[in-house]
């Protein structure tokens, strides 16, 4: 039984000076008040009520537990009144991880805008490579660039991406330009050592898939770092367009074999349920989604 029920059932009681009008004022029978407060001091050993033909009165127990019993409902009270008042509104801590890469070049720069339209959001941004587990380390949601988003969250979509080869002028007029991706594997290449796929990389070509197995001159975590190096001419890259959109259009990188493309990514933000779904975490999900509703690099 819930002992908050029982609580309001003595409460009352107490209030009306009989089960009856108690009954009535919670309404439900008579019987089921007597029943609420029979359970209650079974439960506790102790009698809190005297009771007699003529009125009821309350044991020294009884006046001790109806302070604290009337301290709990009215807090309980102020809580649901909080909860009812605050119904749609954007608050508390929002916790959130986001890759570092796009993170840092896209996200940072959101984040304020966020904070401005909800004053009463506190927010907690985790920048990490790494794929957190939302509900074991408490996160209410992440941003991820994967090819599907995990069967076990729900996710929405935010933009679409996809790898791009591409090199420095420099390094291809140093090395030549590949005209089939077979010839990557005598190249020098810059991984990111966490894409999906490893060393071997995938394109779609005119005459079907191909898929080449490259040697790394250097393999990172980081994107930026791969992007970095590739502009100073020590290799080919193959990353995302919201990573290297700015290099393709001002020339600092051109992208090689653009007949062969590679792999197509979502950018997603998930979370662990819609059920209960917070007014701060919707709040979040409809900026995000609005914030890349034409996204800033080219498709």
């Amino acid at each position: 039984m819930d002992k908050f029920q029982e609580m309001r059932a003595f409460a009352a009681v107490v209030d009306s000076g009989s089960f009856v009008k108690a009954a009535q004022a919670l309404e439900t029978s008579k019987t089921a008040v007597s029943r609420l407060v029979g359970e209650l001091e079974e439960r506790l050993g102790v009698r809190l009520l005297h009771r007699t033909t003529r009125r009821l009165s309350l044991t020294e127990e009884g006046e001790v537990f109806l302070e604290r019993c009337k301290e709990l409902l009215e807090g309980l009270e102020a809580a649901e009144a909080e909860i009812t008042a605050h119904a749609g509104e954007a608050i508390g801590l929002l916790r959130a991880n986001v890759p570092v890469s796009f993170g840092m070049a896209y996200l940072a720069a959101l984040w304020p805008a966020f904070m401005q339209l909800h004053p009463k959001v506190a927010l907690e941004i985790s920048l990490s490579e790494r794929v957190v587990d939302l509900v074991e380390e408490g996160y209410d949601l992440a941003v991820r660039i994967a090819q599907l988003p995990s069967s076990s969250l729900v996710s929405r979509k935010l933009a679409s991406t996809r790898l791009v080869l591409c090199a420095s002028p420099e390094y291809l007029a140093r090395r030549g330009t590949p005209t089939h991706p077979a010839e990557l594997s005598a190249h020098e290449v810059l991984a990111y050592n966490l894409l999906a796929t490893g060393d071997q990389w995938q394109f779609d070509g005119p005459n079907g898939p191909v898929t080449v197995k490259v040697s790394p001159r250097m393999r990172t975590n980081s994107g930026v770092t791969c992007c970095a190096a590739a502009r100073q001419g020590r290799g080919l890259v193959l990353q995302p367009t919201f990573l290297v959109g700015e290099d393709l259009l001002s020339g600092a990188l051109v992208e090689v074999l653009p007949e062969y493309r590679s792999i197509e990514l979502g950018v997603y933000v998930v979370y662990p349920s819609r059920k209960h779904l917070s007014p701060k975490v919707r709040a979040a999900i409809d900026f995000l989604a609005e914030a890349f509703r034409q996204p800033a690099w080219p498709a």
